[in-house]
């Protein structure tokens, strides 16, 4: 009776570990969409910004005429997006963070 007992207890313990392993993965894959998101998004910020210069021979002078006039698409509830220009001939600093959720 005692065999089966632990081998009941081994049971439950190897599906618990199982379970934290599968929830362990999937945390990762969700961080890893996430880092993949916010990259995808600062790769279209920059090439709009040098399509730009390609175009009108000056970066963006704002992120807004850069939606507005070359089509990126920013989901404000989840990214924040930095935008600083230095000079019209040079690439602005662009940086997206992931907000909070």
């Amino acid at each position: 009776m005692k065999k089966k007992a632990w081998i009941s207890l081994l049971a439950i313990v190897m599906a618990l570990i199982l379970l934290m392993g599968f929830l362990f993965a999937l945390g990762n894959l969700k961080q890893g969409y996430a880092r993949e998101g916010r990259q995808q998004l600062e790769d279209a910020l920059r090439r709009a910004a040098v399509a730009c210069y390609a175009a009108e021979g000056i970066y963006p002078p704002t992120l807004d005429y850069l939606v507005e006039h070359y089509g990126v698409q920013i989901n404000e509830e989840r990214y924040t997006v930095f935008y600083e220009v230095f000079a019209d001939n040079l690439m602005p600093e662009i940086t997206v963070l992931e907000k909070e959720s």
